[in-house]
């Protein structure tokens, strides 16, 4: 599989990523190992995790299967904090939380050191600099290699990338932002993408089918063994079942009629194919749908095909997210 730099940094990442999202409550370990095995043979070696993940037990999982199965040099670990389970306050992005998470992170990893670290969110009650302290003590302590943040709208992940890059060889430059992106949710061209490519941080996109609609699974209802036939994960599906999805999963099921491929292989290659992308993160739950996904690597998109995608699902931006010399 072919790597890219993750931003404007050293590490080179896969450009596919593995999400284990449901690691530790719907996918087992046996079903884990199976699916990390899959991924690491066919040349990936980003995983993404959290740890909130199942509580925890999506990072213990990927923890046993390290080293047994998989050597801790091929991988590189990506983990967030900052999420908690309270619900006056949905994140904590205080150095005291952050810091103690990680260390938890890696007992759970059974590891010293993440490659990437993530902010979980934007924490309002907490000052941004106190929050970005805890990535710059992460790395220096070398519990963290590389740092990031995630679901930070444009201002937040300015700021916080333009605060970091004040003081070089003091604070930790943001390497990457994770956030939903997908032909279904391109919010972030608004303006997290513009100021990702400014500020040289990669842009890692979960979610990029659509939670799974772009695959064309849900054109004829919702398939029981499905998320959206899970009664947990059916939520997080719903949005995007309506008429305009609808239209837009219509277009990419005929792009890969035509070009005898599926829906899923179209779906990856336009995401991973955006300008500032690093790795899509595929949150697969089985080694029959990863890969699906992997095969995507012998795939290039026509120019044409590209264009009409981006026409039928492009989102409507008006002032001030485009150039008012245009409107």
């Amino acid at each position: 599989m072919e790597q890219r730099h993750l931003g404007r940094t050293g590490l080179r990442v896969s450009r596919i990523g593995l999400g284990t999202l449901t690691w530790g409550r719907d996918t087992d370990e046996h079903d884990a190992a199976e699916l990390l095995k899959v991924f690491w043979e066919a040349g990936g070696n980003l995983v993404d995790t959290a740890d909130v993940y199942g509580d925890g037990e999506a990072e213990y999982v990927l923890g046993q299967l390290i080293e047994g199965l998989v050597p801790r040099r091929d991988l590189v670990i990506s983990t967030k904090a900052g999420s908690v389970p309270d619900p006056d306050r949905r994140f904590d992005g205080s150095r005291g939380h952050l810091l103690s998470a990680l260390d938890a992170s890696l007992q759970r990893l059974g590891t010293d050191y993440v490659d990437l670290w993530h902010v979980h969110a934007f924490d309002p009650g907490t000052p941004l600099d106190e929050t970005l302290q805890a990535l710059d003590l992460a790395v220096s302590s070398g519990r963290a290699r590389y740092a990031g943040v995630s679901n930070f709208c444009g201002w937040q992940l300015a700021k916080a990338a333009t605060w970091q890059l004040a003081a070089p060889g003091t604070r930790t430059r943001l390497a990457s932002t994770q956030m939903e992106y997908s032909l279904l949710q391109r919010g972030v061209e608004r303006e997290v993408l513009p100021a990702a490519l400014d500020l040289g941080v990669g842009l890692l996109p979960s979610s990029p089918l659509g939670r799974g609609v772009l695959t064309g699974k849900y054109r004829s209802g919702t398939p029981s063994d499905s998320r959206g036939g899970s009664e947990h994960l059916a939520p997080f599906v719903a949005p995007y079942l309506d008429d305009t999805a609808s239209s837009i999963v219509d277009a990419v099921t005929t792009a890969a009629d035509g070009l005898a491929v599926t829906a899923l292989q179209v779906a990856l290659a336009w995401i991973r194919d955006r300008p500032g992308v690093a790795a899509p993160i595929v949150g697969a739950r089985n080694a029959r749908q990863l890969t699906g996904a992997l095969s995507v690597e012998a795939l290039s998109l026509p120019d044409e095909i590209r264009r009409a995608l981006d026409d039928v699902s492009a989102p409507v931006h008006h002032y001030p997210d485009h150039d008012w010399s245009t409107l």
